[in-house]
């Protein structure tokens, strides 16, 4: 069966996209044997920097030589890059045989797209019993289908803001809410707190896993970075100073994701990595979409000699950490911005009035899920020049660029894959 058609019919056995429950992927789990137990893990929680942070660490791993499988959600251009094995993306044909197996295997049973092909991911991790695996543990962990595994070498709790709200009841949509979902059930392992927006979030999860037995490795506490003027920063821990070489990833808040997969590496001892396995490692990282410039196809030849960055900030706290980053840029900045109709518009857009020279709203292809740039436009009353474009590039056309000014394409994870895709 080819991949689209297996797909398509995995997106059948259950009437809802997200059914927060861990009893069908762990009925599911036992008839493939529990491929889940007894592997290595790396467990990444939080909600922004996850996929910055997964992307760290296996770079570094992998100039250790140390073997890892990821899964991460969601895909940006194709499902394929949700699995990947030794460190290499899964093909369309491993991976319709897979998914084909696994299905054969649940019989027809409800079970969601997501939770069905977690499963498959750990069923065929366990081919790999020797590598670490890196979860990327998505919108609430407590009733996340990957919250299953019953060990790990270690959880790493990235900054955590408000988002997926509408999976909340109405009168819990708050951030101890959030914090409570994504940390109370943490395993007894070691937990790497990275950077957090504010003390008083920090606060919260320390009171949030209290009770949890791990040891806790804190940002600012136990370790920490420094940016140098000179091309370089420093990062620090009880185990010694590491003057590093800049990452390959652009903005200074990636040095927190950074910092975090550092430390966490750091901290297991089943794990030998060097400090040159770090320099080198972050030198390397694969990223897609997180501030990431476009350096050539279509849509960088609209622009000529100016620069056009896409990022898949989509919540208010991505949205400030991006605006912080665009405002130590000496330079005008355009925003084309598409989002899902569930996200807070109003306060994503906030953090760059009065930073950027112009907005231009845009209909994200291909989601039913997404609010139409024109509805998306009205939310904007206090902002000043402001257009809508039905397309992505008729928006970057309508733009008129002055020598270094950039464009910045944001404010979804889907539009970035339709725009990566376009290009």
């Amino acid at each position: 069966m080819k991949l689209q058609q297996i797909l398509n019919k995995l997106q059948k056995l259950h009437p809802k996209e997200i059914d927060l429950s861990l009893n069908r992927i762990k009925r599911l789990c036992k008839k493939l044997g529990n491929p889940q137990e007894n592997l290595k893990y790396i467990s990444v929680v939080g909600t922004n920097g996850k996929y910055s942070t997964i992307q760290a660490i296996r770079a570094i791993l992998k100039d250790a030589n140390i073997n890892c499988n990821i899964y991460t959600s969601p895909h940006i251009q194709k499902i394929n890059e949700r699995f990947i094995y030794d460190d290499h993306e899964i093909s369309d044909v491993n991976l319709a045989k897979l998914l084909t197996e696994v299905e054969d295997i649940n019989a027809g049973e409800p079970i969601t797209y997501f939770e069905i092909l977690t499963a498959a991911y750990f069923y065929n991790a366990k081919k790999f019993q020797n590598n670490i695996n890196l979860l990327e543990s998505g919108l609430f962990h407590r009733a996340d289908a990957c919250s299953i595994i019953n060990s790990n070498l270690a959880s790493i709790i990235t900054a955590i803001g408000l988002d997926h709200l509408d999976w909340l009841p109405k009168n819990n949509q708050t951030i101890d809410q959030i914090i409570f979902e994504k940390t109370s059930a943490l395993l007894t392992s070691k937990i790497v707190i990275s950077q957090q927006s504010s003390n008083e979030i920090l606060n919260k999860i320390k009171d949030s896993i209290k009770d949890n037995s791990s040891k806790k490795i804190i940002f600012k506490t136990d370790f920490s970075n420094s940016l140098s003027e000179n091309g370089f920063f420093y990062y620090e821990d009880k185990y010694g100073s590491l003057k590093l070489p800049l990452p390959n990833l652009e903005g200074e808040f990636q040095l927190s994701n950074i910092s975090a997969a550092i430390a966490t590496l750091r901290n297991i001892d089943d794990i030998n990595i060097s400090d040159q396995n770090i320099k080198n490692g972050i030198k390397k990282i694969k990223s897609i979409a997180r501030f990431s410039e476009i350096k050539n196809g279509k849509l960088k030849d609209l622009v000529k000699n100016n620069k056009i960055y896409i990022d898949g900030s989509h919540n208010p706290l991505g949205a400030r950490v991006l605006s912080k980053h665009l405002n130590s840029l000496e330079c005008n900045k355009h925003l084309i911005l598409g989002m899902m109709n569930n996200k807070n518009h109003v306060e994503y857009i906030s953090y760059f009035k009065d930073k950027i020279s112009s907005l231009t709203t845009v209909d994200i292809p291909n989601q039913p899920n997404a609010i139409n740039g024109e509805d998306l436009i009205k939310k904007f009353k206090n902002l000043k020049n402001i257009n809508y474009k039905k397309s992505i590039k008729e928006a970057i056309s309508s733009i008129d660029l002055k020598d270094n000014d950039i464009i910045i394409i944001t404010g979804s994870l889907y539009l970035a894959g339709e725009v990566l895709n376009l290009n």
